[in-house]
């Protein structure tokens, strides 16, 4: 029986889809895999992006060997230029395409003189302490995806990133099912699977499905066509590309991030575009609608995305006209679906002819189906599995489906953003759990906005607020001027004189009688702001936000 052990500490990712990132420790060594984002939910105010509570790492800097990214999507690589400067600036290990996409981040944050982001290839071999790391290429929706394994004295650790098996891959390379079969056949101790789709029974159709739907598409659209994407769908981009060259149509990029990426992939050599083909925004009204195709960002409604500017009348670009047609490319992101419904409906009003999922194959994921991840645990046959990236409901599924083909239950752990793992040669169970919460970017603020300030706005969204102004004298505590209400998302002022005007007289009848007390001024706004809110309650139901603001003369 060795003490040796190996740790994992899921710091996000695990019951939720986003901000994805896995600390694996063996020893003195800590090596980290990927660090992304997640998009805010409605409940989440004012929120702009949400990444991985880090504090678990923050006495642990001087031992992490690396951060080790799968693939350039926003939730696997987003909160690299938050997570950098709080960890010391790591190496980060990425794949060609990938790194590109990191430095356009660390660009816009300034961050590119203090980072080092090295390329690796699929095969590649490196050294991070005492762990020999090595990268397989698997399919996903974008290309230079990569699976990690990690060689450790104790066993073999596998995580999976985000893949399915694509046998007919847009760049033309499928996985590496060799790797994979050598790798199983030396053993693996512990395998961390992607766990997105595994409520889809079957296969995950090829990315070459897609093909046969934008030639129906272009071959019967009568004017201009608008195709909204991910901006790191680079293998989306390039078949727009091939079918627009096809019908003699001219491209257009519109959108910030859109523009970043696809001239970067076309400068590493990823995307494919002649030159003829290329025409600039501004220039798309000179060309006739029947020649020409738009690439934008948007897919997901985004507030701020071209498609959604576009759909609102508000882009300085781009109109729809009649004849129009639509292509959205991309499943909504769960809790998405309200934003991209509102964008869809906005396209049908202004006359364009909408293509989306629930209609028409324009889009197919890059997560495999239950089909293939059998075949990743058939491949590599682990002795102890752990389901990774999904809501809790697809952890647990993908957990019965490992049982369902031989891996003992005892084997398999199903765990939650925070929880610390320890697996030794023959065991895995969760020890002990970190706090790990959500770490929110309000503007340029980084974890200034917590749970207290979220649930303030919560408060201020639902009832209002309500300040009351009072000027006292300064020996006596009696009121000299006032109280003045102002009140903002609670009632309209101006039909509420009565409520307001009684609520004035329900705080000075509070002063009377409070001789001693009149100059503990914490006593007096506790006093004014319990009598209001009962005032107010009884009046209305409603418990807005009291501030009161007293003044001494």
């Amino acid at each position: 029986m060795t003490t040796e052990k190996i740790r994992l500490v899921p710091l996000g990712g695990l019951g939720e889809v986003g901000k994805n990132m896995m600390i694996v420790e063996y020893g003195n060594d800590i090596i980290i895999i990927d660090a992304g984002v997640m998009f805010p939910d409605d409940e989440m105010f004012g929120v702009d992006l949400v990444i991985p509570d880090t504090s678990y790492l923050n006495d642990k800097k001087d031992r992490i060997r690396g951060i080790l990214i799968t693939h350039g999507h926003e939730d696997h690589v987003g909160a690299i230029p938050y997570v950098l400067p709080m960890l010391d600036f790591p190496p980060v290990f990425a794949t060609r395409l990938t790194q590109g996409l990191i430095n356009v981040k660390l660009k816009e944050h300034k961050l590119l003189e203090k980072a080092t982001v090295n390329v690796i290839t699929p095969g590649d071999q490196v050294e991070l302490g005492e762990c020999l790391v090595e990268f397989f290429r698997v399919n996903h929706s974008i290309p230079d995806a990569v699976g990690v394994v990690l060689h450790t004295p104790l066993g073999t650790v596998v995580h999976t990133g985000d893949y399915k098996f694509d046998h007919t891959p847009v760049d033309g390379k499928p996985a590496d099912l060799g790797t994979l079969g050598r790798i199983g056949n030396e053993g693996v101790l512990l395998m961390m699977g992607d766990s997105t789709r595994v409520e889809s029974p079957g296969y995950t159709p090829s990315e070459r499905v897609i093909n046969d739907s934008l030639d129906k598409i272009f071959a019967n659209a009568p004017g201009r066509i608008l195709l909204a994407t991910f901006a790191s769908l680079i293998s989306r981009v390039q078949q727009v590309v091939d079918t627009a060259v096809r019908y003699e149509r001219q491209v257009a990029l519109v959108g910030r991030s859109m523009v970043n990426n696809v001239q970067m992939a076309v400068e590493l050599g990823y995307l494919n575009i002649p030159k003829s083909t290329l025409i600039r925004a501004e220039d798309i009204n000179k060309f006739p609608s029947e020649r020409v195709v738009i690439i934008c960002t948007g897919s997901q409604g985004e507030p701020t995305s071209a498609l959604t500017r576009i759909a609102n009348q508000d882009h300085r670009l781009v109109r729809i006209q009649p004849g129009d047609t639509v292509i959205l490319s991309a499943t909504p992101v769960p809790g998405n679906e309200k934003m991209v419904n509102r964008t869809i409906n906005n396209l049908f009003r202004q006359g364009a002819e909408v293509f989306y999922q629930a209609i028409s194959n324009v889009h197919v994921s890059g997560h495999g189906a239950q089909e293939e991840l059998k075949l990743m645990l058939a491949l590599l046959r682990p002795q102890f599995f752990m389901p990774v990236h999904g809501e809790y409901r697809q952890l647990v599924l993908h957990a019965k489906l490992a049982h369902s083909i031989d891996i003992p239950a005892d084997h398999i752990v199903v765990a939650e953003d925070g929880d610390i793992i320890e697996v030794t040669a023959d065991s895995i169970h969760v020890e002990d759990h970190a706090a790990c919460g959500n770490v929110f970017v309000d503007g340029l603020g980084v974890g200034d906005v917590g749970q207290i300030v979220l649930r303030d706005r919560q408060v201020l969204a639902q009832d209002g607020i309500l300040m009351m102004v009072l000027t006292v004298d300064k020996e006596t505590g009696q009121p000299l001027a006032g109280p003045d209400i102002v009140s903002r998302g609670f009632v309209y002022m101006r039909d509420s004189e009565e409520l307001l005007e009684s609520a004035r007289e329900r705080v000075l009848e509070s002063f009377i009688g409070l001789n001693g007390h009149a100059s503990d001024w914490s006593f007096v706004k506790d006093k004014i702001k319990h009598t209001l809110s009962e005032f107010l309650y009884e009046k209305t139901h409603r418990r807005p936000m009291i501030l009161p603001i007293v003044m001494e003369v």
